[in-house]
């Protein structure tokens, strides 16, 4: 048998959980062909695993490396964590779709989180088409906010019928592109002020399509019982699957809760519901810091909130809210030093600072120097935000059902996304669990680690062919020595890999890092969600017919050249002017709205 690749003499952890066996494995066509004891080699290349794990690549199951992946296709920082699969499109932050006319309205809403990424107008159809070729697999989801932003704006109300109906049908022509389900961020406006009523709506549509509900709490501190009572409600009316992601109680009034909420989603998988959650190894969080402020902050959009903090007395509001409450959505934390300025697109000098020392340098008030920090820096800050408990991070960790996600974006050491202090998560989330929670505190058994950032992940997802080393999996494939594979971004030095000399990741069969060095291929593929609900790559996926999508007066014209949308030149030329409807095609009645679902190959 002729082979391409075989891995002689690893400690293969398959990903399911069981501890490891010295195997071999061989790849063929970017699949896992073979494994055993003596796998003949013939002309295939040998790769010595003597003393290293070979895992499946790990799957970072909550990412916002859309912000980043375009212009940094080779995914360094994630990448050589042996991460070989990034889902994108969290927290209700999605870079498509974007309607005619919406595109400045979603730049400067994500000018925070993606600073460098350009934007279009697009179907999510088009988006994932024109996709760009990356070292790592990326799978997306349909975001809440931009649904809203695109349907609302900033409105702080509720959608009428019609706001609903529209939003339905740009969800519906995301999930039929292949999108996995939908995401939100009920943490800040706009989808803040969405309500119960709409979030089922939402999630009716995913329940048809089999899609996925990915959800930031409403709330992650003072009351993130309560929010998580609420995600759990929609798992039990919608019958979908909620995936909590970073997990975490924020806040010093809320240490202590994670195995409250840990028991919380237990009983409900008791109850049959398909509830999951993930968490990342850190103590401080990372956001736009626009969001730490009350909610009315943000009312009207952008260029009405920075008049807004001008105002002395929006300040004195601000000041009180924040006496009271803490921060939204991260609660009561003991100083301003504990927020540290991440990126700062207008006022770069001050990246690693924090809003205590600037606050005592310029002898003033920390509410106003937060104030006249976000107008000078047009609202684009991001922060650090130090706010959690280690024993907090230690009970998710050992939690054998929490899984692994680092709310990070793929970025390097070099090039437009080394600007800045990012957050230490780009770089270590999975080593710091491999080096410092397994290998130094013994937290969990290695099996256990390696499980929730593979197999575990990828029954989450379903994806259909991937998380396990097995024969007729793709090929994605980790290999690190377990004694010298730890995690060495910090805060005050983040940009730095981990260590590791003998590191190894192969994405679809091709080896993309070799010798802990990046080889420059980019074999990664687009994932998709099939009607059936499994996720797989593009080249197996069947598109749905075209019966569901947005009505054709609201979107771009398809492009006429191929190339020039796959080499992501912008927006195509015009808008469709053809009968605008009253409802959407889908909606009409005696039409199918869903069709028939296509099988699927077998799963490895």
């Amino acid at each position: 048998m002729n082979y391409d690749i075989v891995i002689r003499g690893g400690l293969v952890i398959d990903g399911s959980g069981r501890p490891g066996e010295i195997a071999d494995v061989a790849v063929r066509d970017g699949q896992i062909a073979a494994l055993g004891r003596s796998v003949p080699t013939g002309s295939a290349r040998t790769i010595d695993a003597a003393g290293l794990v070979v895992a499946p690549g790990f799957i970072d199951i909550k990412t916002h490396s859309d912000f980043t992946l375009p212009i940094n296709p080779k995914a360094e920082s994630k990448v050589r964590q042996g991460v070989t699969t990034e889902i994108v499109g969290h927290c209700g932050f999605s870079v498509a779709p974007i309607l005619p006319g919406k595109r400045q309205l979603v730049q400067d809403y994500l000018s925070a989180s993606a600073p460098w990424l350009p934007f279009r107008e697009t179907t999510f159809r088009e988006y994932l088409d024109s996709f760009p070729p990356t070292s790592v697999n990326a799978g997306m989801l349909v975001g809440h906010h931009t649904l809203r932003l695109n349907v609302m704006g900033m409105d702080a109300r509720s959608p009428s019928a019609t706001e609903l109906e529209e939003m339905t049908a740009l969800l519906e022509e995301g999930l039929a592109a292949g999108a996995l389900g939908l995401s939100s961020g009920l943490f800040t406006p706009p989808s803040s002020y969405a309500d119960r009523a709409e979030m089922i709506a939402l999630c009716n549509v995913l329940k048809r399509r089999n899609g996925g509900y990915f959800t930031h709490l409403r709330d992650e501190s003072n009351n993130v019982i309560e929010a998580v009572e609420e995600a759990i409600d929609i798992a039990r009316t919608c019958g979908v699957h909620v995936e909590i992601v970073h997990l975490k109680c924020s806040g010093l009034d809320n240490w202590g809760k994670a195995a409250q909420i840990l028991a919380m989603i237990e009983a409900a998988r008791q109850e049959g519901l398909a509830v999951d959650c993930d968490a990342y190894p850190y103590a401080a969080g990372s956001n736009p810091l626009k969001n730490l402020l009350p909610q009315w902050v943000q009312s009207g959009g952008l260029e009405a909130m920075l008049t807004r903090l001008a105002l002395p007395e929006s300040r004195e509001r601000i000041r009180a809210e924040i006496d009271r409450d803490g921060l939204n959505n991260w609660g009561r934390i003991p100083s301003w030093d504990c927020v540290q300025i991440s990126i700062s697109p207008h006022l770069p000098q001050y990246a690693g600072e924090t809003f205590g020392k600037l606050a005592a340098v310029r002898g003033q008030d920390p509410i106003d120097v937060v104030c006249d920090y976000l107008v000078e820096d047009k609202g684009a800050t991001r922060v650090l935000i130090t706010s959690i408990a280690e024993e907090d991070i230690c009970e998710i960790v050992r939690s054998p059902s929490a899984l692994v996600g680092s709310d990070g974006n793929c970025v390097a050491a070099y090039g437009v996304t080394s600007q800045g202090m990012p957050h230490p998560r780009f770089y270590g989330t999975f080593p710091r669990i491999l080096g410092h929670y397994v290998h130094e505190q013994h937290l969990l058994p290695l099996e256990q680690a390696v499980h929730k950032m593979t197999g575990a992940t990828a029954a989450a997802l379903r994806l259909r062919d991937r998380g396990l080393i097995r024969e007729g999996c793709r090929a994605d494939i980790a290999i690190f020595d377990p004694s010298d594979f730890k995690d060495r971004a910090t805060y005050a030095a983040p940009h730095q890999y981990p260590t590791g000399n003998r590191t190894m990741v192969m994405v679809n069969g091709v080896v993309v890092v070799e010798d802990a060095k990046h080889t420059g291929a980019t074999p990664g593929v687009v994932l998709r969600r099939a009607g059936d609900g499994s996720v797989v790559w593009s080249a197996l996926w069947s598109p749905w017919p075209d019966l569901v999508r947005p009505p054709t007066s609201s979107l771009p014209a398809a492009p006429s050249d191929m190339k020039a949308r796959t080499a992501g030149t912008g927006p195509a030329e015009g808008i469709n002017p053809t009968a605008a409807r009253s409802r959407p095609w889908h909606l009409r009645r005696g039409r199918r709205a869903w069709p028939r679902r296509p099988r699927g190959p077998r799963r490895c």
